[in-house]
C-alpha cells in the first residue's frame, strides 16, 4: 500500500485564514516556538514529518502545537541537539520528527 505524500505547501487553507502565521513556524499561544526545515503531509496515516525543527527552545512537549492550518502533536523525535555547533543559531535542534495532525486550527 503505497502512502500519499503531498507537501504542505500544496494542501489548500481554510477560507479566511489569518495572514499573521507564517509557514514556516510551528506555534504555542500564538507564539512562534519553532522554525521548520522541509515538511511532508502524509494523509493517509493523518501525520506530518518534519525533517528538522530549528530554534525550538520554547517548543513544550508533549503539549498541542499549531503548523500552518493544522493542530497537532508531537509524537517521534529521531534526534535530537541542545546545540548544533555547525549552526549555534539555531537553537535546540529537532530531526525526523513525527507529529499527529489532531484536526485544523481555528481562525
Amino acid at each position: 500500500m503505497s502512502e500519499e505524500i503531498r507537501s504542505p505547501e500544496s494542501a489548500t487553507a481554510p477560507v479566511g485564514r489569518t495572514a499573521k502565521y507564517e509557514e514556516d513556524a510551528i506555534y504555542q499561544d500564538g507564539k512562534i516556538v519553532a522554525r521548520v526545515a522541509g515538511a511532508e503531509v502524509r494523509s493517509n496515516s493523518s501525520e506530518i514529518y518534519f525533517n528538522e525543527l530549528s530554534g525550538s527552545d520554547l517548543l513544550m512537549l508533549p503539549e498541542e502545537c499549531e503548523f500552518q492550518k493544522y493542530r497537532l502533536i508531537v509524537q517521534r523525535i529521531e534526534y535530537a541537539s541542545r546545540i548544533d555547533k555547525t549552526a549555534p543559531q539555531k537553537g535546540r535542534v529537532l530531526r525526523g520528527v513525527v507529529a499527529e495532525i489532531l484536526g485544523y486550527r481555528e481562525q
